[in-house]
């Protein structure tokens, strides 16, 4: 699954922007939602994500970076989610905040920053849906990939049943792609490298084509 990131399109120009990489086969959609102390930046709010979902099918999935995310979930499952991520770091009772995204029915997501041990989620894949791996810092898009959390990708993939989607987000380019499917990523949050390029629908298919034929780095 190639996943377009909303925080890399044109802010004057969001609606278009979003249909024109659903017309272009994106997968997914993927929404920063940044709180200004998680992270140093401040992103889009649940109404930004409500008005945008009357414009596309496609499975939203809304990645909460923020400090205390459950007060934010209830919110973005009625804007239109499909899928919910909560950091691990800012989770004071990580298990519990996932089952209340499911009782909303609401797939649910860790998410996992670089300097985080892939077993902070041993203990709640009975109930994860998807596991992120943050190959750049949280924050801002346009960073360069950390090649150390090619190893993470392997780690969760050798313990985490087949059914959780494991999604690597950030750095995300046809340079980067191919390895991290090789180690067992299923799904690819990509900004910068689809829109920066004048044809999204050609970026989608170069690293759509680059997972099915990956190139070591």
């Amino acid at each position: 699954m190639i996943i377009p990131s909303m925080l890399s399109a044109d802010f004057r120009k969001t609606g278009d922007e979003l249909v024109r990489v659903d017309n272009a086969g994106a997968d997914a959609i993927h929404w920063d939602i940044m709180d200004g102390s998680f992270t140093d930046s401040i992103s889009f709010g649940h109404l930004t994500v409500a008005r945008h979902r009357e414009l596309s099918r496609l499975r939203f999935d809304v990645h909460l970076m923020t400090e205390n995310p459950e007060k934010y979930i209830e919110n973005f499952a009625r804007a239109g989610a499909d899928v919910i991520i909560v950091h691990a770091e800012t989770c004071r009772h990580l298990h519990r905040t996932l089952g209340d995204i499911k009782s909303l029915g609401k797939k649910a997501g860790v998410a996992l920053n670089p300097a985080t041990s892939p077993n902070v989620v041993h203990y709640c894949a009975d109930i994860a849906d998807l596991v992120l791996v943050m190959t750049v810092n949280p924050g801002s898009s346009g960073q360069n990939f950390i090649k150390s959390q090619l190893d993470k990708i392997s780690d969760l993939r050798n313990f985490l049943p087949s059914q959780i989607e494991i999604c690597v987000d950030g750095g995300i380019t046809d340079l980067t792609v191919g390895e991290c499917a090789e180690r067992g990523a299923d799904s690819f949050v990509s900004g910068s490298y689809i829109f920066k390029n004048q044809n999204y629908a050609d970026a989608i298919k170069e690293l759509r084509q680059k997972c099915k034929n990956p190139v070591n780095f």
